[in-house]
């Protein structure tokens, strides 16, 4: 049986020892000094359109959703095309039928108004004489965009498709006249 020096066996371990703890520094220097990048949070926008009360107008109209991921590691990303997208009436409103009916939203957050036609809004200020209507909102759907277990806000929007009780037959304020 071969003898190995006390000496010997200690440079080795050393070795070792030092080979571990160069391979533990370099894995977390990779990590960023150990911060994470997980989904911290998701905001629901409409493209071209500040935060708020969006409105789909008029049969065919769109709105294009994006869902931007924020994560813990301070970095954002466009999650549009890999979020699963809601669409529920809002049932503090008017009944609305549930999607695909009104509207339909595609797997890339493109919302359409479709038949049946709806209007969400209404003429608070029905005096003709007065060329201003006042708008209130009675009703629409609420979007949301679920990813990795993280849900975003809620982004409520009101449904402009068929005539509505403004001058003209108009349905919101931005709806022209039909």
């Amino acid at each position: 049986m071969r003898k190995i020096s006390f000496w010997r066996y200690l440079a080795v371990n050393r070795k070792t020892l030092f080979t571990a703890l160069a391979c533990a520094l370099l894995a977390f220097s990779m990590l960023g000094c150990g911060t994470s990048n997980h989904l911290q949070s998701i905001q629901l926008t409409v493209s071209g359109t500040p935060n708020g009360l969006f409105d789909v107008v008029g049969i065919g109209g769109t709105l294009q959703f994006v869902a931007t991921g924020y994560y813990t590691s301070g970095k954002t990303h466009d999650l549009s095309n890999v979020v699963t997208y809601s669409v529920i009436p809002n049932p503090d409103g008017i009944p609305l039928p549930a999607p695909p009916l009104t509207v339909t939203m595609s797997p890339t957050g493109l919302m359409t108004a479709v038949n049946p036609a709806a209007c969400t809004w209404h003429d608070s200020e029905p005096d003709p004489t007065k060329n201003k209507p006042q708008w209130s909102v009675t009703g629409g759907y609420i979007v949301t965009a679920t990813f990795q277990g993280v849900t975003s806000q809620q982004a409520f929007t009101a449904v402009a498709s068929a005539t509505g009780d403004g001058p003209g037959g108009a349905c919101g304020p931005d709806q022209v006249s039909q």
